[in-house]
């Protein structure tokens, strides 16, 4: 079968009569706990997926950005000093929004011809868009021999430019959770970011984790509800801008700085019940971070699951960002043998991730499968991550 490396390849060739300077890639992501905390200096734990996007690339002696998506059978050319928000729109913003930050941050990045094809599921919550910003980084990186890629400190300075793109050229508020794991969580491990604790440079630490539930006989099953999920239909900023206004009336810079010692005495501050739910979120998930890895360090899977579920409690009901396909999968899944399950991404759809026993796997894949057919729903994705 022909590798989705060859197939962005051979279409460059197809397309600009010659070979690319090169194919380069990065994965999509899932968010194993820590949900939205990230604009909030908090702490999260993703890992690096083996679904990628992929890009074949060459320069141009223009300066000019042509970019082709095989998956979507579109082409878009735009010149580098007319990028900006809008401009590119759709799915070129996230690819072009890098190059404009680059740019902008004094890197010297010239045209670029690209071919894109990504595995990552669209609108899935594993983070399709941080997977084709951060090819387009690590393509841009090298064909214009700017070293990042060669140190975790490279890296993190492009995981904060892509950030910058789909902040500032995309539209979306995300904070830099999607981008650091794609960029800088290493194989077979999950990476603790603490935003709250940034290196000499203004970046956020980011430290690895055990993370290896095959070795005692678990899967991290991925169901993909098909509920589509979006950052930039404004329910995302909602929840952020609920967070900064929770922030100024605590007097804290961030909501980071309430621990659950001190929850109960913040809590009384609000009249508002929006507002209450979004800090108690917050507080909690950071709390849920922290005992999630002790768990993994202690090999503790029940734990571990437990708090998945408690995570999924917390954004069903403080943070009102899960949906009824999300709710449904994760409370069927845990009925038939998963220690866990939890909507993971920035929520309102997407993906569950379930801890689930191997010899369970088939139970839970029947049941959820049984409980959408019952709803009238279209069959979820189910894959093993």
């Amino acid at each position: 079968m022909e590798t989705p490396g060859q197939s962005v390849a051979e279409a460059y060739v197809a397309m600009y009569g010659r070979p690319a300077e090169g194919v380069w890639s990065a994965p999509g992501r899932i968010n194993l706990i820590g949900e939205h905390t990230d604009y909030n200096r908090g702490m999260c734990l993703p890992i690096a997926l083996s679904q990628r996007a992929w890009l074949a690339a060459g320069r141009r002696e223009d300066d000019r950005l042509r970019l082709a998506s095989l998956d979507l059978g579109e082409t878009v050319e735009v010149a580098l000093d007319e990028i900006g928000p809008g401009n590119p729109p759709n799915w070129a913003a996230y690819l072009a929004g890098v190059v404009w930050a680059m740019r902008e941050a004094g890197l010297t990045v010239g045209g670029l011809n690209a071919v894109l094809s990504s595995q990552v599921p669209i609108g899935s919550g594993l983070s399709s868009s941080a997977a084709i910003e951060g090819c387009i980084a690590v393509a841009a990186d090298a064909l214009f021999d700017l070293g990042l890629t060669k140190d975790d400190t490279g890296r993190a300075r492009l995981a904060a430019l892509c950030q910058r793109a789909e902040n500032h050229i995309v539209g979306a508020p995300t904070g830099g959770l999607d981008q650091t794991a794609s960029l800088r969580a290493p194989a077979g491990m999950a990476l603790l970011i603490d935003f709250d604790k940034l290196d000499a440079v203004g970046l956020p630490s980011a430290r690895p984790v055990p993370f290896d539930p095959a070795a005692d006989g678990l899967i991290l099953l991925v169901i993909n509800t098909l509920a589509p999920h979006a950052n930039v239909d404004g329910q995302y900023a909602a929840r952020r801008a609920a967070c900064e206004a929770a922030a100024v009336k605590l007097g804290v810079t961030s909501l980071r700085a309430i621990d659950l010692d001190g929850l109960p005495d913040a809590l009384e501050k609000f009249q508002s019940e929006a507002q209450v739910r979004a800090v108690r979120h917050i507080v909690t998930e950071n709390a849920r971070v922290v005992e999630a890895v002790a768990a993994l360090q202690a090999r503790d899977w029940v734990s571990f699951g437990q708090l998945m579920t408690a995570a999924q409690a917390s954004q069903r009901d403080d943070y009102r960002i899960s949906c009824p396909q999300s709710d449904l999968t994760c409370e069927v899944a845990v009925a038939n043998g998963a220690l866990g399950a939890r909507q993971t991404g920035g929520g309102f759809g997407g993906c569950v991730i379930a801890l689930v026993p191997l010899p369970k796997v088939g139970d839970v894949s029947d049941a959820v499968t049984k409980a959408y057919d019952a709803q009238g729903w279209p069959h979820p994705d189910i894959f093993r991550a």
